[in-house]
């Protein structure tokens, strides 16, 4: 799934469920939860049985202390879950679309945002890094060691330490 795709169908699936909300129904609602989870999954990944403990969202029960829910019960019932479901899929559309955040099922390079960029004093700081380790290596104390290279490498003692 490419980063367009995924921000395409989110954006229609936020649509429909405003739609869902405006005209409540429970088998539309189990049709878009269905549809957005799947979206989901495909971009963030299957989320283990915990995870979905703590997330509530799309757990409509039909009872309300032990007996069925009227219309106007359901229908709330149903606004409330979508609004839930819509603000996890906002959020997720910021994170591809705003940040430019990568997701599990992107194909296709790296978004605008991504990767490391240029530092230029990173790269500086690197190179000192680089000519610090090759100014070591040429120290006395490695010299032995290098003299025999499947000689036991040591650290070297301080006097405060020989007994």
């Amino acid at each position: 799934m490419t980063r367009d795709e995924y921000i395409a169908r989110t954006r229609q699936l936020l649509a429909e469920g405003d739609r869902l909300q405006l005209s409540p129904s429970r088998s539309a609602l189990e049709l878009w939860l269905q549809l957005s989870d799947d979206l989901l999954a495909t971009a963030w990944g299957s989320m283990d049985r915990y995870h979905l403990a703590w997330l509530t969202v799309g757990k409509a029960k039909g009872l309300v202390r032990g007996r069925p829910l009227t219309a106007e019960e359901e229908h709330e019932e149903v606004r409330a879950v979508a609004a839930q479901k819509a603000s996890v899929l906002a959020m997720s559309l910021d994170a591809v679309e705003r940040q430019g955040m990568p997701f599990v099922g992107e194909s296709g390079g790296i978004a605008s945002g991504q990767g490391m960029g240029t530092l230029p004093e990173l790269s500086d700081r690197l190179a000192e890094a680089r000519r610090a380790a090759a100014a070591h290596r040429k120290h006395p104390a490695d010299a032995a060691a290098s003299a025999d290279p499947d000689a036991p490498r040591r650290a070297p003692r301080p006097e405060r330490m020989e007994r």
